[in-house]
C-alpha cells in the first residue's frame, strides 16, 4: 500500500503564506521564489522520513525557482498548451476556441485557427491540447472541447505554412458522448509513455456518473491514437481506465511510467492520486482520504482553499501543481510510488490564479496563468505563460 500525506501534516501548510516571486517580461534579471512549505518544520512524513532530513541533492529538498521570462501575454482564458519540435508553443483559448503558435524567441502569436464546434460557457469550452507521438510525420493535434450536448475527443492537421488562421484541418471527432455540463468538465488530455491517450473528465456535477463505469463522466479514459478503447483496458471494450473521480485537470508520468493525476474536491480535500488502471478512488462516497480498502486513497491531499489543482508535470523528481484558487504552484517530491515530504508552495499570490503547468525539454517549467476566465482578478497583462528555472 502506498504512502500518503495525511491532513495532519499538511496543516502546517496553512499557517501563514509568503508572498514569492515577481514577474520580468523579458526578465532584465530572473526573479526568484522562496518556496512556502513544512520543509523546515520538523514534522514526519509518512514513511518515516522527515521534512528536515532531506540532503542538498534529496528530490525532498525544495529548489529555488526563477521566473526567467515571460514568454507571451495578453492571452484570453488560456487552457492547454503543447510545446514543438522546434520549441515554439501551441495554446488553446477556452472561450473563444482557438489556437495560438506561440514563437519562443519573441513571444510572437499566429493564429493557428479556432476549432469547428466549440461551444463555450461556464467551464466548457477548448480545452486540453496533445501532440500524435509521430506529430513530426502525421502533424496531428489532438484537443478536448465542449459542444452544445457534450465534451469531445478530436485531432486535425496542423500545417503553419498556410495563411494565419487557416493552419488547421477539419477536426476528426474520435471520442464523443462526455458528459458535459457548466461545471466539472475535466479536459486535460496528455500521451502516455505507452503511446496511448489518456483523458481527463469531470462529472459534470452529476455526482453518480463517477461510480458508474458505464458512464465516461468522472473518469480517466485511456484510448488508442484513432480514439478506440487501448487495448488491455480493465473494463474490456470500454474506454475507462479508472473511475470514482470527481474532475481531473492534471496528467503526468515520472520517469518509470507511473501516472499521476490531479482532481478537484468539492469542500475540503483536492487530491493527488497515483492511478491504478481499474482503480475506484472513491468520488462521491469519499471525498480526500476514506480509509476504505475498496476505495484508492490520495497520496496528497489539501483544502480546497489552498489548491484546486488543474495542470501538473513531473520534473526534477517532484511533480508540479499549478493551483487556481490556491494562487499557487505546489511541488510535491517523490519517493518511488510516495511523497517523499511535505507539499513546497512557489509564487504564491504573485500571478493570480494558475491552469497549467510543462515541463520544457530544456529542464524549464513553462506555467500559465488563468485571470481571464471569469473567476480571476486580471491583472496588467494577463493572461502570461511564464518560464520557471529550478536549481
Amino acid at each position: 500500500m502506498r504512502s500518503r500525506v495525511g491532513a495532519g501534516l499538511l496543516a502546517l501548510l496553512w499557517g501563514s503564506a509568503a508572498v514569492a516571486g515577481c514577474s520580468s517580461a523579458p526578465a532584465p534579471a530572473a526573479a526568484s521564489a522562496a518556496p512556502t512549505s513544512a520543509a523546515s518544520a520538523s514534522a514526519p512524513v509518512s514513511g518515516g522520513a522527515s521534512a528536515t532530513a532531506a540532503g542538498p541533492s534529496s528530490p525532498a529538498a525544495a529548489p529555488s525557482v526563477a521566473v526567467r521570462a515571460t514568454v507571451t501575454e495578453k492571452l484570453a482564458a488560456p487552457w492547454g498548451l503543447v510545446v514543438l519540435p522546434d520549441g515554439d508553443l501551441l495554446v488553446s483559448e477556452r472561450d473563444d476556441g482557438r489556437i495560438l503558435r506561440v514563437a519562443v524567441k519573441d513571444g510572437a502569436r499566429t493564429v493557428a485557427g479556432a476549432v469547428p464546434g466549440v461551444v463555450s460557457g461556464g467551464e466548457g469550452g477548448l480545452l486540453g491540447l496533445a501532440l500524435s507521438p509521430g506529430y513530426a510525420s502525421d502533424h496531428l493535434v489532438y484537443a478536448y472541447l465542449s459542444t452544445a450536448a457534450d465534451n469531445r475527443v478530436v485531432r486535425l492537421t496542423y500545417d503553419p505554412a498556410r495563411p494565419s488562421g487557416e493552419q488547421l484541418g477539419a477536426p476528426e471527432v474520435l471520442l464523443a458522448g462526455i458528459p458535459h455540463g457548466p461545471r466539472h468538465n475535466g479536459g486535460r488530455i496528455a500521451f502516455g509513455p505507452d503511446g496511448l491517450l489518456y483523458v481527463g473528465t469531470g462529472d459534470s456535477s452529476d455526482k453518480a456518473l463517477a461510480q458508474d463505469t458505464g458512464s465516461l463522466g468522472g473518469k480517466i479514459l485511456r484510448l488508442a491514437p484513432d480514439g478506440a478503447p487501448a487495448p488491455g483496458n480493465p473494463f474490456p471494450g470500454s474506454p475507462v481506465y479508472s473511475y470514482g473521480h470527481r474532475n481531473v485537470q492534471g496528467l503526468t508520468w515520472d520517469p518509470q511510467g507511473r501516472l499521476w493525476a490531479s482532481e478537484f474536491g468539492q469542500d475540503t480535500w483536492d487530491e493527488l492520486n497515483l492511478i491504478r488502471a481499474g482503480g475506484n478512488y472513491g468520488w462521491p462516497v469519499v471525498e480526500g482520504t476514506g480509509g476504505r480498502p475498496e476505495f484508492i486513497d490520495p497520496v496528497v491531499e489539501w483544502h480546497t482553499s489552498e489548491a484546486s489543482p488543474s495542470g501538473i508535470a513531473y520534473a526534477d523528481g517532484a511533480v508540479w501543481i499549478a493551483a487556481l484558487r490556491g494562487t499557487r504552484l505546489w511541488r510535491v517530491p517523490l519517493d518511488g510510488d510516495r511523497a517523499a515530504a511535505a507539499p513546497q508552495a512557489f509564487l504564491t499570490d504573485a500571478y493570480g490564479r494558475l491552469r497549467t503547468v510543462v515541463a520544457d525539454r530544456d529542464g524549464t517549467l513553462l506555467l500559465v496563468t488563468n485571470n481571464t476566465d471569469g473567476r480571476g482578478d486580471s491583472r496588467s497583462g494577463d493572461d502570461r505563460i511564464l518560464r520557471l528555472t529550478l536549481s
